[in-house]
This record gives structure tokens, C-alpha cells and sequence, in this order.
């Protein structure tokens, strides 16, 4: 055949980290099912630098860019190519393909199943030091519990129906976990010995049982497409689109290598049907829930990050991830491992940056234009060292789309500055939380209180907006974050793209602000946190503005954390105050009229969130959607974790296809978009006009 013949040509191989690219000069060798390499053409009658046979290996076109694609070999051996545009890349796809099939089929057809040589893969005990059992009279057939079964004759085959995808996603999903099982099985075994985990045959049931999982996901979708299609059009008005998703705890749902029995809901235990309610289909419609403070209760969790032995543990996993990322990369799609994950959602992480709510509500206190700007100044910076969580730079989960985090403090009147210079204070941590404690008895007159809700209103890209008021003192503040993460090396860089406004209605005075970038440093031994980059703070109205520079560390000398900043009148160009320091240590503020200040954060005192219990909150609720993946964390489960993590992710994934195939448009709750921005359903100022109003029509 014509697609059979030899090809040829130049490709770029990506070799390392450090190599990176290079272009090399490739053979596709039909006869002897083979693709070489050299270094260039001319040294072609050489000895070839890499060989991969393709009898069963697969092929990938890489969803990176239009250029990219894999061959991973059976015997676990992968070449990662680039050809120079989309059309070569599929000329040379579709004839490794054809070679590779043609291959294949010729194996098994010289290949009759193994009789004598039969053997037992199922794990015995950890999945590390698996027991290997000799089986001979157990064949491949009864290994796997293959069964074959017939239709009887002159039945039509019914249409899908949902709950019918579900089932079949639930022993796909079981397939899954067998499957996975068993590649582990066999990288497990030893490399020299009778049975190895190079054996030919082994290698060959690795790669050929990974591509027949691969198809059968294909052919799941081609399902759902199908019914999608059935349906669409004929969807009344408000119809709900619900997640297809086991209904099988997510415990049984990962259980590998084990026949599972699918009991009636009515059999399972409480935890199991607990767990459910949180994962069980939600709808897309999406109704705004008023949060009663009352409900809420001081937050007694306290998840320090301070664990270094995990990330030395899973050095091999960094570095297989690092080996697959390349410079520049967007990290947005890319799915990071569970261990290196903080035990709270992002959502909750921006909440934290309100832990100093006395100096929050300050900030309108001040009595001039220049004493307010100087305020948000100091808030503003004590704010990023509260947020972190240890000193380990551990990433938080991606919040889910449609996932909310609800909060307030309560803060007594008594504690917030009022006049300059009393801006911190001077209470010690201790005496902090005995406060917070005496709260719950006195009454509204007593304590302001700040609400904070977020939400995330987009996937792709990820975008969050979170939005905090506190109504006594007519002040919120608002803002939309699209976090942008790209790997830089040994480091990952996040940007923080969107724009925060803080509104003191006393005083007509809007603040527009931004946020800094964040890297996460020295990812291969002990990862910790720096920021930077430049910020603005500005306020049109008063003519005041600042800015900061969060200034990362010089590769040779200098310190860590270091920033500095100034504000001005900008009539006048005047810098009315400096300040310089460690955002995460001690800041030193120094004001026009000759005073300093010096501020130790890790002395300020620190108001715990509020937060409603869990049986409270809802499913769409960020601790509440995530508790599975925070209990295996805090019990040091990584497996576990990952399994509720994947399932979430695999939730929200499956949702997104459906909404996309029925033109279904998502709602968000709390956040509307306005431009290229998302601002709050219901401000603090609409809020207030709208009282107003009604009052003016009364009288």
C-alpha cells in the first residue's frame, strides 16, 4: 500500500529540562515496524541514536499546540515531537499510526493466547512490594473476569437513557481503577528474574490495555454526545442539567483490582449516603442565598502548613513533573500532585487576607484624604502575611466553577483606631482571643461586623471575585482575580490579573488597587513563597496615590521579602509617607511630619473568621465541597486525597462538556459581569441608594 512506504524528514525531539528541543532527523522503517533517529541527515548511515519499536504503541497528538505529539512506546519508552506546522504533524501521525496497527494485528495473529504461561498480577498487600503468584492454570480470560454476552435475537437495543450512562460510567470507572492496578503490577515486578517487568508480552498487555481504556472513554462520549443531541431542543424552559456521576461512594469508586457489587442506596452506611449528598448531581440554576451572621461561629480550624518531609518524600514526583513542562508553560490545565496542596480552597485563601479587620474598618476613620490613603496603605500590607499558611509555598485547591466561601468577623468598636497613630492593636494575640470569645454576649452596639463572600465565576480562564462590607461603617470592597501560572524553571510564577475597589461611602471616596505576582521558589528542595512586581493604589477623587514594589531577590546578595513603597499627592507630587521592610516580618512607615512607626506583623493580632458549620453550608460551599480531600490531607492520605480530588475535577469537567454540547450557559450566584471585570450582584452603595430612595418616596 502507497501509506505504507518509508518517511522521513526533520523533527524537533524534546530531550530534557535543560537540553530542551532539538532538531533531529527521522526515520519511519515500515518493513521492520521501527522509527530512528539521528542527529542530521548526513549521518544517516550511522547507527541510529534511539529506536522505538511500534508494534503496540500509541500515538497522541498533543492538545498543547497544533504542532506537538507523542509516541509512547510498549516498552514504556516515549518520544515527545514537533513538526513545523499542523499539517506535517498529521502526515506523520496518521502514517505511525497505520505502521503501528498494521504491527500490532501482525503480533497477534503469530501470537495465539498464552496457555502454559499464565500468571496473576492482583496486588497482595501494598501497592509497593505487590506478591507475584504463580497461577498455571489460570489463563488471561478468567484473570480479567471477561465475559461475553449476547443479545437475544429480535431485541432492538434500547436507547440510552441517563441513569444508564451513569452505570456505564460506573464500570468504566471500576475498569479504570483494575487497570491501573495493573500497570502498577507491573512496574512493580523486578527487572531481571522469570517473570520481569520488561517481559515482552507484559509490556505489550501495558500499552494495549491503556489504548482500549482510552477508546472506551472516546466511545463514553460518543454516548453522551448522542444523548445530548436527543435531547437538545426539546428542553423546556428552567430544565436543570445535572453531573453524570457514580453513584458509588468515592471509596468503593477508586477500590482497584476487586469485583464490586453496586448495593441499593438503602444498604449503605450513613457515611456513605453523607458523602453523596455533597456529590450527588447539583443543578445549574443558581439562586443567591442571604448568609446570617448569626449562623456563623468562630473558626476553631487551624491548618498550619509545616510539613517539609512530604515535599522530600516526592522528590521522584516533582521531577517527573518538571520533566514534562517546558519553560513559559501555562500551568492552567496542568494538574499538579496532591501532596503539594494547602487544606483550603483559594477562595478561602483571599478571606484571609481580611484576618486585621480593626485596620480594615480604620481605614475610614481617618480624618483627611492623606491619613485615609496612608491607612489602606498599612492594610494593605499587613494583609499578604496572614493569607500565606506557614512558610512552605503549598498551592490551595482550584476552586471548582460556581464554588462560594462565606465568612464575617466580628470586631469590637472598642479595638478600632479612631484617631491617628492608634492604627495597630494593643492587644497581644492572647488577650485577642479571649475577646473573641466575650463577643458572643454582647450585643450588636457593641461590634461591627465585616462580611466576606467569594465565588469562582469562570474555569477557563479561572477567574474568582470576592467582594467584603461592613455596613455600620458604609465601606466595601470588591474585586476580581484571573490567576495566570507559568513554569519558569525551578520556580512557578502566578500573576494576579484583575483590579479591587474599595469604597468608603462616608466620604464619596472609591480606591482602585492591584495585586502583586507570587512565585512559588526552589521547587526540588524546600518550596517557599516571594512576591512581586509593582502595585498602584489610587483615588481619583482626593488626587492621592501609592505605589509599591514587592521586590524579589537578587540571584547574588540582597534580602528576602523586601518592600518598599511611598504615597503622594499627586497635585503637588508630594510624598507625604515612605515606607520599607519585609511584608512578612517588620515594616517601617515614615510620615511627612519626621514620625516613624514600625509595624511587626508576626506580633499583629489576628481575629478569627466566622464561618457556618458544616451541615450548614451547602454543596457548592468551598469546605464543604472539598472536605474528603481536607480529611486525607490532614490524615496524611495522599492516595485518598487524590481520588476525591480527581473526582471533583472529573465532575466539573463532564458538566462543562455537557453545558457546551446543549448551548446551556452557566449562572453565577453572587457576581455579574460587567466589561472585562465581574463586580457584586448587590454592593454596599446600591444597597444604600436604594434605602434612601424608598425613604424619600415614603416621605
Amino acid at each position: 500500500s502507497d501509506h505504507m512506504e518509508n518517511i522521513y524528514g526533520y523533527l524537533m525531539k524534546y530531550t530534557n529540562l535543560v537540553t530542551g528541543w532539538q532538531y533531529r532527523f527521522f526515520v519511519l522503517n515500515n518493513d521492520a515496524g521501527l522509527l530512528e533517529y539521528f542527529v542530521n541527515e548526513q549521518s544517516r548511515h550511522l547507527k541510529p541514536r534511539g529506536t522505538l519499536q511500534l508494534a503496540g504503541a500509541v500515538i497522541s497528538p498533543s492538545d498543547e499546540d497544533s504542532h506537538t505529539f507523542t509516541v509512547n512506546a510498549a516498552s514504556g519508552e516515549q518520544y515527545k515531537l514537533r513538526a513545523t506546522d499542523a499539517k506535517e504533524r498529521q502526515h506523520w501521525v496518521s502514517r505511525l499510526q497505520i505502521c503501528t496497527q498494521h504491527h500490532t494485528e501482525a503480533i497477534g495473529k503469530n501470537n495465539p493466547p498464552l496457555k502454559s504461561r499464565s500468571f496473576s498480577l492482583a496486588s497482595q498487600g501494598s501497592a509497593n512490594s505487590p506478591g507475584v503468584q504463580r497461577r498455571p492454570s489460570q489463563n488471561a480470560i478468567s484473570f480479567f473476569n471477561v465475559g461475553h454476552h449476547r443479545l437475544p435475537t429480535g431485541k432492538r437495543v434500547p436507547i440510552m437513557q441517563p441513569d444508564h450512562l451513569v452505570d456505564v460510567r460506573e464500570m468504566m470507572s471500576q475498569a479504570e481503577g483494575q487497570q491501573r492496578d495493573l500497570i502498577r503490577s507491573i512496574e512493580c515486578l523486578p527487572v531481571s528474574g522469570h517473570l520481569t517487568s520488561l517481559d515482552q508480552d507484559l509490556l505489550m498487555l501495558k500499552a494495549t490495555s491503556m489504548a482500549t481504556m482510552n477508546c472506551l472513554n472516546d466511545c463514553f462520549h460518543i454516548l453522551q454526545l448522542q444523548h445530548a443531541s436527543q435531547q437538545k431542543g426539546s428542553l423546556p424552559a428552567g430544565t436543570t442539567i445535572s453531573w453524570l456521576e457514580p453513584k458509588i461512594s468515592l471509596a468503593n469508586h477508586f477500590k482497584n483490582g476487586a469485583a464490586q457489587n453496586f448495593p441499593a442506596e438503602i444498604t449503605k452506611p450513613a457515611s456513605v449516603r453523607e458523602e453523596q449528598s455533597v456529590a450527588e448531581p447539583c443543578s445549574l440554576t443558581r439562586e443567591t442565598e442571604e448568609i446570617n451572621p448569626d449562623e456563623e461561629l468562630e473558626d476553631i480550624c487551624d491548618d498550619k502548613e509545616d510539613d517539609l518531609g512530604a515535599v522530600e518524600e516526592q522528590r521522584s514526583v516533582i521531577l517527573h513533573l518538571l520533566s514534562q513542562l517546558k519553560l513559559g508553560m501555562d500551568l492552567t490545565r496542568v494538574v499538579l500532585p496532591t501532596f503539594i496542596l494547602e487544606k483550603r480552597s483559594l477562595l478561602e485563601m483571599y478571606a484571609d487576607f481580611m484576618s486585621h479587620p480593626d485596620l480594615f474598618i480604620a481605614i475610614t476613620n481617618g480624618t483627611t484624604p492623606e491619613e485615609r490613603m496612608i491607612r489602606f496603605v498599612e492594610y494593605y500590607l499587613t494583609s499578604f502575611h496572614e493569607g500565606r499558611k506557614g512558610a512552605i509555598a503549598k498551592k490551595p485547591y482550584n476552586p471548582i466553577i460556581g464554588e462560594t466561601f462565606h465568612c464575617s468577623w466580628r470586631m469590637p468598636k472598642s479595638e478600632v483606631a479612631t484617631d491617628a497613630g492608634s492604627n495597630f492593636s494593643a492587644h497581644s494575640p492572647s488577650e485577642q482571643v479571649i475577646l473573641s470569645k466575650d463577643l458572643e454576649g454582647q450585643t450588636e452596639l457593641d461590634y461591627y461586623t465585616v462580611k466576606f463572600v467569594a465565588e469562582q465565576v469562570s474555569h477557563h480562564p479561572p477567574v474568582s471575585g470576592f467582594y467584603a462590607e461592613c455596613v455600620e461603617r458604609k465601606m466595601c470592597v470588591s474585586a476580581h482575580v484571573w490567576t495566570k501560572s507559568k513554569f519558569l524553571g525551578m520556580s512557578i510564577g502566578v500573576t494576579m490579573v484583575g483590579e479591587g475597589l474599595l469604597s468608603l461611602l462616608e466620604h464619596g471616596e472609591e480606591y482602585t488597587f492591584s495585586l502583586p505576582c507570587a512565585y512559588a521558589r526552589s521547587i526540588l528542595t524546600v518550596p517557599w513563597v516571594e512576591l512581586g512586581g509593582k502595585v498602584n493604589i489610587n483615588c481619583v477623587k482626593t488626587g492621592y496615590s501609592a505605589s509599591i514594589n514587592f521586590h524579589t531577590k537578587p540571584f547574588y546578595g540582597g534580602k528576602l521579602h523586601r518592600v518598599t513603597g511611598e504615597v503622594k499627592q499627586n497635585a503637588t507630587n508630594t510624598v507625604v509617607c515612605r515606607v520599607q521592610g519585609e511584608w512578612n516580618s517588620v515594616l517601617e512607615f515614615t510620615y511627612s511630619n519626621g514620625e516613624t512607626k514600625y509595624v511587626d506583623l508576626t506580633k499583629l493580632s489576628v481575629t478569627r473568621k466566622r464561618v457556618r458549620p458544616l451541615e450548614k453550608q451547602g454543596p457548592f460551599e468551598s469546605r464543604r465541597l472539598w472536605q474528603r480531600v481536607t480529611e486525607s490531607l490532614r490524615d496524611g492520605d495522599i492516595d485518598k486525597a487524590t481520588e476525591h480530588k480527581r473526582a471533583l475535577e472529573e465532575r466539573q469537567r463532564n458538566e462543562e462538556r455537557l453545558r457546551a454540547e446543549t448551548e446551556t450557559p452557566w449562572h453565577t450566584k453572587y457576581f455579574l459581569k460587567e466589561g472585562d471585570g465581574w463586580v457584586y450582584h448587590k454592593p454596599l452603595w446600591k444597597t444604600i441608594s436604594a434605602a434612601q430612595t424608598q425613604q424619600t418616596d415614603t416621605n
